[in-house]
């Protein structure tokens, strides 16, 4: 049993919040996490890097000289990668790193990192999110109560809500996310969570 302190805005406790570890995943398995990671990581590359090959550099395909009679090594175009101003040998061309693991795979790894997070102490619970109006300060307040300020931290909102993204934009280190788009790479990527009731009842399948 897991049992997490429920906080309002101003960083007081009102109540408590109990769940099984099993509601969430049965284990933890690193090597699902670390899979997560590098698929996402991978699909984060952009791979338009390339080089000019020998067919792609300006320059006549006319061999330099002949190829006997003149004392000389044997010499092909002036495109050849070994001249100066040639082509580039094994050229690199644009790539796709993307790839996808199975939906089943990804959906696990989430719920893994989450329940991670709460068995490292590194999440915390807010009874809802307070922002009727877009102000840093009320973000930044509510992180330095819950002795947040200046970690990485990734706040966890019940659909998109716009006036607490564009209050937390501005504080270093903080990352904003939907809970239905939350993954196991932003878990982990940022020290510590802060989530909402309602998210985490959603998560767990409770009813509201």
């Amino acid at each position: 049993m897991i049992s997490v302190p429920i906080r309002d805005m101003s960083g007081s406790e009102c109540g408590v919040f109990t769940f099984e570890p099993a509601e969430i995943a049965d284990s933890i398995c690193k090597q699902l996490l670390h899979d997560a990671v590098v698929m996402y990581r991978a699909n984060r590359r952009v791979g338009e890097v390339q080089n000019k090959s020998r067919g792609m550099v300006a320059g006549s395909t006319r061999k330099l000289f002949k190829q006997k009679g003149t004392g000389r090594a044997r010499m092909g175009p002036i495109r050849s990668p070994i001249r100066r101003g040639g082509g580039r040998a094994f050229a690199k061309t644009p790539r796709d790193f993307y790839y996808r693991m199975p939906r089943k795979a990804v959906r696990k790894a989430m719920r893994m990192a989450l329940l991670s997070k709460f068995e490292d102490s590194q999440a915390v619970v807010l009874q809802k999110w307070e922002c009727p109006q877009i102000r840093t300060r009320v973000v930044a307040s509510f992180l330095k109560s819950c002795g947040l300020s200046g970690k990485t931290v990734l706040l966890a909102t019940e659909g998109v809500d716009q006036n607490v993204w564009r209050s937390a934009r501005n504080i270093e280190g903080v990352m904003v996310l939907p809970g239905s788009d939350l993954n196991a790479f932003a878990l982990l990527r940022q020290r510590h969570l802060v989530i909402t009731v309602g998210e985490m009842n959603r998560i767990l399948g409770r009813q509201a």
